[in-house]
């Protein structure tokens, strides 16, 4: 038995030969920036908050992330980290943090904590293979819907294209099916959203909004994940050179010996 995250679908949405080093080769050309270090921190923070744990929470992220890069650091000799913006990012979570609680609140209302980074490893049906995934918050309100969250940081905020853009919603209509599956939960009675970090928004700085995970958009994404498998198993790896510079940066293989 194997498995695959959302991550990995992507990743061979993106380019199936850009898969297989990552997944089968095991070449991991990225190993992290300051970005990821203060996303993996506010994540952290955001556990603690809603569970309501006896921890500083400003505290907490600058350990945090002063942690995350230095491990960064140790992974990647030859990287070079900005100090400047590390110095804005201290400041920018502090100001995040202030926010969180106060935004679940008024969007939600009264809710019940049903889970924080719950583990997803459930089967595919007729394959075999499960999913893997990670759910970042899981809660319940006064109505009997449950509600899967995951959070996203970011600069200012996602435009109305990256919002309704169909791979990166796929994440929460997967995580909404599995969970739905692990708990025999009717998918009627879940609802997905995703909630906003922003480090450089003047005003509102979290900001959650819902996404759509009806019957039909399973039935899509599900569609995609089996035809990703089936490939992956056939061993077809197609370079996709209209990935090379994606909408989000340039591929970390490209012009390399893996990828010339």
């Amino acid at each position: 038995m194997s498995h695959i995250s959302y991550s990995e679908l992507k990743t061979w949405t993106d380019c199936a030969w850009k898969h297989k080093l990552n997944y089968v080769d095991r070449i991991n050309q990225f190993k992290g920036n300051e970005y990821t270090a203060f996303g993996t921190a506010l994540h952290t923070v955001c556990e603690n908050l809603v569970c309501e744990n006896n921890v500083d929470p400003k505290t907490l992220f600058q350990e945090e992330f002063l942690k995350n890069l230095r491990e960064i650091k140790e992974n990647d000799a030859e990287l070079t980290l900005r100090g400047d913006l590390v110095n804005q990012m201290r400041v920018q979570g502090d100001q995040i943090i202030d926010y969180i609680l106060p935004a679940l609140k008024r969007y939600f209302g009264s809710f019940k904590l049903i889970e924080v980074e719950e583990k997803l490893f459930e089967p595919i049906t007729d394959q075999e293979y499960d999913f893997k995934g990670f759910i970042d918050l899981v809660v319940q309100t006064k109505d009997g819907k449950y509600h899967v969250i995951d959070w996203k940081t970011c600069s200012w905020g996602w435009d109305t294209r990256k919002k309704s853009d169909k791979m990166i919603t796929y994440q929460l209509t997967l995580y909404k099916h599995f969970w739905a599956q692990k708990h025999n939960v009717d998918p009627k009675d879940i609802q997905t959203h995703f909630a906003l970090l922003k480090r450089t928004a003047k005003k509102d700085m979290v900001e959650l909004f819902k996404v759509t995970s009806g019957a039909k958009k399973t039935e899509n994404a599900l569609k995609l994940l089996n035809k990703a498998l089936y490939n992956i198993k056939r061993k077809s790896h197609i370079k996709n050179k209209l990935s090379c510079y994606g909408k989000y940066g340039v591929c970390e293989y490209y012009k390399t010996k893996y990828c010339p």
